[in-house]
């Protein structure tokens, strides 16, 4: 299957890091590498360090970013291909990324938090609930957890937590009750079938397909999506230079509410307990965030690529 995917809110956040030629600038989750490759045309001569946990995107990402480079290079006569450097790892290693490479501070540093539309759309990755394929799920295929221990061996009040505070699912109780009656369930698209079962009829008028959302919780706890955000931003103003960026594009409410609030966290000059009547604690604020309200895609973008529709970019300057 060929590696597709079309990168989300692309000229926002070039435009959002302040990119100039010379920098050093970290994709921490590449995917169908869209991102690098605009950074890399505008960084000429810099370096840009390309971090996924999924091989195929790697693999597919390289020969991207040598042929368009080498194109932009062809047409650019004064351009300067960057260097560019690939690490199979998790986002939330930035930091022993950049260790293994001997790099202290970047310039600038990028995530797009989304699943991209290979993943969901490739039915052998067990993402989606339109496709049958095993209950995987898996980013990194080398990872143990996968959705069919989740489905099949969580005890219910677990797998209902997960799936009411991941998927956001009001009917979380009647499918967690349907799964549990159900199991061993093997393949996504039986999963599907439980799920549409279990909730009403009339589900699809008011939240769309009825497995989205659960698909989606069990998607975030194999993955660990959430347990790692606050320590990948804490680790990413770390290796920052001052006046250095960091750009998120996350697709889920949990997901936006942990940058905000952790870019808030950062920004603060003072963490004295709030009774404390004046300032003991002599804190200094780390960042500084650029964007009050979360950048989303315009109506175009959504046209042309409805996946777009829930993305939300939050930018932050090292202070």
């Amino acid at each position: 299957m060929e590696f597709k995917h079309i990168s989300v809110l692309l000229s926002e956040v070039v435009e959002g890091l302040n990119l100039s030629k010379e920098k050093t600038i970290v994709d921490a989750t590449l995917g169908g590498g869209g991102h690098s490759l605009k950074v890399a045309q505008v960084i000429d001569g810099g370096t840009l360090i390309c971090i996924d946990k999924d091989t195929t995107a790697i693999e597919h990402s390289k020969i991207k970013l040598s042929e368009e480079l080498e194109k932009f290079y062809n047409e650019n006569n004064d351009f300067k291909i960057p260097k560019v450097i690939f690490a199979h790892n998790d986002f939330v290693n930035i930091s022993r990324v950049l260790d293994e490479n001997g790099i202290n501070k970047v310039d600038g540093i990028l995530a797009d938090l989304g699943v991209s539309s290979y993943q969901i759309d490739n039915s052998e990755r067990g993402f989606s609930y339109m496709n049958d394929a095993e209950l995987d799920m898996r980013m990194n295929k080398s990872q143990k957890l996968t959705a069919e221990h989740v489905v099949n061996l969580y005890k219910p009040d677990k797998l209902m937590q997960i799936i009411r505070d991941f998927g956001e699912e009001r009917y979380s109780r009647r499918i967690t009750e349907a799964i549990v009656n159900a199991r061993p369930i093997k393949t996504t698209l039986e999963l599907s079938e439980i799920i549409k079962k279990a909730v009403p009829g009339n589900y699809y008028k008011t939240g769309g397909h009825p497995a989205k959302r659960t698909f989606q919780a069990i998607r975030i706890e194999v993955n660990n999506e959430l347990g790692i955000l606050e320590k990948f931003v804490v680790d990413s103003v770390d290796r920052l230079n001052k006046n250095g960026r960091v750009a998120i594009i996350t697709f889920h409410s949990l997901e936006d509410r942990i940058i905000k609030q952790t870019f808030k966290q950062l920004e603060k000059s003072c963490i004295c307990p709030p009774k404390t009547p004046i300032c003991i604690c002599a804190h200094k604020p780390s960042l500084r965030i650029i964007t009050k309200k979360p950048i989303e895609p315009s109506e175009e973008e959504i046209k042309n690529n409805p996946r777009s529709a829930s993305a939300k970019l939050r930018i932050a300057e090292k202070v």
